[in-house]
């Protein structure tokens, strides 16, 4: 390890902390190094960047996918949606980084290939933390707060956790302690000839059962909930894993998906018994098997957060947060990478973000580090002047491309505010936080999912403290730039555009 005198950021007095150095953190780190703020210090327990890709996905494939060649070129803003991998930066060579280290044997990465994309983030966009930095503790200090670490103490203004939600959680089964968690799950082929039941039916679960498709004689995934197929646009389960059900669908190959209440878990000699009774069917389940395996889920390490005031969601699992990731209980305690999912935004037709997945919470990162400039810290507040005939085409191609409105469908949008002074473009902002608030005339615009997961582009517009919801036409390619697109679009805008506008710079 480095001597101490190399490492940045020694501990003192800061505007703000960062702690963390997953995906999450780098670009929180990135972003907020561009914003102005002058002190800002990015602490982390880990030897090197990465975060939960330096070991996870246990069976070391991603479920978010990057397509190397696309329509658009890579480094442009257009191609981030068709990279769900790379972090996004300012300049063309902190841009696109993941495809560089794919081998194409698939169109997602291996574990070590984001790893390296991360790594490589970092080096390039001088991305500076403090590694081997381990926080502790937290305590309120005044207006700002303190954050004890291996190191010493830091003292800040505002902090912000990209801790990730990566400490196991076991529903309270009794029993199913006994087993290993997905993070303790071993090598597949450890499981060859044996029968496996694993305790979950979301991504790790699918996961394990996926890669263990080869080995294991048979497998069983139980849980109360069914997988709803119909609901697979709105859910954060990946298409990618679903061998084992379609299996299981057609009276397949020994894997079974199975909608039950596991009643209790109980260790033998031989293995384990498993007592369960139907959800969506009638009756009793017993089953004898070799291994089980709890994919129940995660939680985020908060701490002693809880007990300084910060207010949990989801079973205690995750902070409770604002649309800008600030903590509803502590003001000044914000949240950045994968615990961003805890701010579930609009969840029109049960539709959930991809704040837990890299392709979302890296754009939810931009806004919060602008957000926290502004606020906290009165610096940015720029806003560029549009003219009237530039409003139309404007947000007609930020329905047509902008990736932060195809990847966070209805929870990011373009805004553009009407004032006496002219029309802004206040650029991306969270979609509840627009539809909250009621100061002035303005108009948002994003992709969503209607009732039928259509994709649809949708306009919000607020005019004299009333809100209007506006549903444009979908289109078989997701051409949003059509002229039937544009008339619509005109008509929506005509009550709130003024007749003219000048140009120029605030």
């Amino acid at each position: 390890m480095e001597s101490l005198d190399e490492r940045p950021f020694p501990p003192g007095d800061y505007d703000v902390v960062l702690v963390g150095s997953g995906p999450g953190g780098l670009q929180t780190a990135y972003s907020l190094a561009r914003t102005g703020i002058p002190r800002c210090a990015v602490i982390s327990r880990d030897p090197a960047p990465g975060g939960m890709f330096r070991r996870f996905p246990v069976y070391q494939r991603l479920i978010s996918w990057t397509k190397p060649d696309a329509p658009f070129e890579r480094g442009t803003r257009e191609y981030e949606w068709y990279d769900h991998n790379s972090l996004v930066g300012d300049e063309r060579e902190h841009q696109a980084l993941a495809p560089e280290f794919m081998d194409r044997t698939f169109d997602v990465p291996a574990r070590p290939e984001m790893e390296a994309a991360l790594v490589e983030f970092a080096t390039r966009g001088d991305v500076r933390v403090r590694y081997g930095c381990e926080w502790l503790s937290t305590r309120r200090e005044g207006e700002g707060f303190v954050l004890g670490t291996s190191d010493g103490e830091y003292r800040c203004r505002v902090c912000v956790f990209a801790i990730g939600v990566t400490e196991p959680w076991v529903a309270p089964i009794p029993g199913l302690e006994a087993a290993p968690h997905y993070v303790a799950a071993n090598a597949p082929e450890t499981y060859e000839g044996k029968s496996v039941f694993i305790v979950g039916k979301r991504n790790s679960g699918f996961e394990l059962a996926q890669g263990l498709l080869p080995w294991a004689r048979r497998i069983v995934l139980g849980s109360p909930r069914p997988v709803d197929t119909a609901m697979l646009a709105f859910s954060p389960l990946s298409i990618r894993y679903l061998s084992p059900y379609t299996e299981h669908v057609r009276g397949g190959t020994g894997s079974y998906v199975v909608d039950a209440a596991i009643e209790r878990v109980e260790r033998h000699a031989n293995g384990y018994r498993i007592h369960a009774s139907g959800t969506t069917w009638e009756g009793q389940l017993e089953l004898e098997v070799d291994e089980v395996i709890a994919a129940t889920g995660f939680r985020a390490p908060t701490l002693d957060l809880p007990t300084m005031g910060v207010a949990m969601v989801n079973d205690g699992r995750m902070p409770a947060q604002t649309p800008y990731w600030e903590s509803v209980s502590v003001p000044g305690i914000y949240f950045a990478g994968n615990t961003t999912q805890a701010s579930p935004g609009l969840r029109k037709h049960g539709a959930t973000s991809s704040s837990g997945s890299v392709n979302g919470y890296r754009y939810n990162a931009r806004v919060l580090a602008r957000h926290i400039a502004e606020k906290h810290f009165g610096l940015g507040g720029e806003r560029s002047l549009l003219n009237r005939d530039e409003v139309l085409p404007h947000l007609l191609g930020e329905l047509a491309h902008a990736p932060e409105l195809w990847t966070q469908k209805g929870y990011l949008a373009r805004v553009v505010d009407i004032d006496g002074d002219g029309i802004r473009d206040e650029g991306i902002v969270p979609l509840a936080d627009f539809v909250d608030r009621d100061d002035g005339d303005a108009c948002a615009v994003a992709v969503e999912y209607d009732a039928d997961g259509t994709v649809i582009p949708v306009v919000y517009l607020r005019r004299g403290g009333h809100l209007e919801e506006h549903h444009l036409p979908p289109h078989p390619l997701h051409r949003f730039g059509t002229d039937e697109h544009r008339q619509q679009l005109t008509a929506c805008l005509a009550p709130i555009l003024p007749r003219k506008a000048k140009a120029s710079r605030l």
